[in-house]
C-alpha cells in the first residue's frame, strides 16, 4: 500500500482520473510525437464547490508515444497527490516538455506508465469522439 498523503493533508482537494474518449495528438514542429485514443484524463479541483484548479491534463500511454524522440531529463518534482514525477525533453526540441509518474500513489495508478505534455511547448490536439 502506498496511499497519497495529499488527500489526508488537504481533504477538500480532488484529483480524478477517467478514460478519455478523445483522440489526442501531440506534435513538435509538425512532427507527430504521440497519437492515442487511449488517453487518461486527469482533473484537479478544490474547495466546497470543487472549483477546477487546472485544465484537464491528458496522459498518453507510453506505447502510443514515439519514445525515441524523448530523452530523460534531470528534472524531478513531487506531488502529494500523484507522487514523484520524472521529465523528458524532446530530442532537438524543448527541454522538460513531458512528465511521467512511474510509481504513482495508489489512487493514481491510472496514470502509471503514461506521459503528459506541456501545451506551451508542444502542439496538443484533442478531438472529442
Amino acid at each position: 500500500m502506498n496511499p497519497a498523503p495529499g488527500f489526508k493533508m488537504y481533504p477538500g482537494h480532488r484529483v480524478a482520473t477517467r478514460p478519455s474518449s478523445a483522440h489526442v495528438r501531440v506534435t513538435f514542429a509538425g512532427e507527430l510525437i504521440a497519437d492515442t485514443r487511449r488517453a487518461v484524463e486527469l482533473e484537479e479541483a478544490t474547495g466546497e464547490g470543487k472549483k477546477t484548479v487546472a485544465p484537464i491534463v491528458y496522459y498518453v500511454p507510453r506505447a502510443d508515444v514515439r519514445m525515441e524522440r524523448l530523452a530523460p531529463s534531470s528534472r524531478k518534482t513531487h506531488c502529494p497527490f500523484k507522487g514523484d514525477a520524472s521529465y523528458f525533453s524532446i530530442v532537438g526540441g524543448p527541454d522538460d516538455a513531458a512528465w511521467s509518474y512511474d510509481t504513482p500513489y495508489d489512487e493514481m495508478q491510472a496514470i502509471k506508465q503514461h506521459l503528459a505534455f506541456y501545451p506551451d511547448k508542444l502542439g496538443i490536439e484533442v478531438t472529442p469522439d
